[in-house]
């Protein structure tokens, strides 16, 4: 029965570190956190979810939790956004990006198009 010890342990072992990482997540709430909390609390539209690649696939499921808890919400491909489905974002809306580098060119085309557009990001 090594194998069953083995996989027992990496069980152990990966919820020890998903737990380490939670528990790190304390420290990177700071003002900017609490603005984008009370953003989205003031929200009169929806808030609008968007990314590309694996980013987009978190944005979905964002947005699929939002609307589970009564927040409307809407998920927008960061391409499809800058190919014509920007219209879908009106004026009280809140957008989230999701991105892990920031640096995607649909997310960097998008950002300046929302912004003066007026939206709130």
């Amino acid at each position: 029965m090594k194998i069953v010890k083995n996989i027992q342990q990496i069980a152990k072992d990966v919820l020890i570190s998903e737990g380490n990482a939670v528990k790190n997540l304390a420290t990177f709430i700071d003002g900017g956190f609490e603005k984008c909390v009370q953003t989205i609390f003031q929200c009169r539209g929806r808030v609008v979810v968007t990314g590309i690649g694996k980013s987009a696939i978190v944005a979905g499921k964002i947005v699929a939790t939002l609307n589970s808890t009564g927040t409307p919400a809407l998920f927008m491909h960061a391409a499809d956004a800058i190919h014509g489905d920007l219209g879908m974002v009106q004026s009280n809306d809140v957008v989230i990006c999701i991105s892990k580098s920031g640096s995607s060119p649909e997310i960097k085309v998008l950002v300046p198009l929302l912004k003066r557009r007026g939206s709130k990001l």
